[in-house]
């Protein structure tokens, strides 16, 4: 596993978290479609972020569940992954 949160990993988790299948390249082709369109609801996010917080050993910042896309979750995630904060 990386530092940063990858489209790939963010798929897994999507699957795992939320039982939502989503190809990774779909996900880089529509970066900024929103997670509805891609069957995601709030709680499933919510979901995502309680695992990726399990998974990273560390809290994220308190609105990554409050995210709308692929990319605005990654540039969160990652932004707070590589600050620490």
């Amino acid at each position: 596993m990386s530092d940063r949160l990858t489209l790939e990993e963010l798929a897994a988790l999507m699957k795992s978290g939320a039982g939502i299948t989503v190809d990774p390249a779909e996900l880089a082709s529509r970066p900024d479609a929103r997670f509805d369109e891609y069957g995601l609801d709030s709680l499933g996010l919510l979901g995502i972020v309680g695992e990726l917080e399990n998974r990273r050993g560390r809290s994220l910042p308190t609105d990554a569940d409050r995210c709308q896309t692929p990319r605005e979750f990654l540039d969160l995630v990652n932004n707070s992954l590589m600050t620490g904060a």
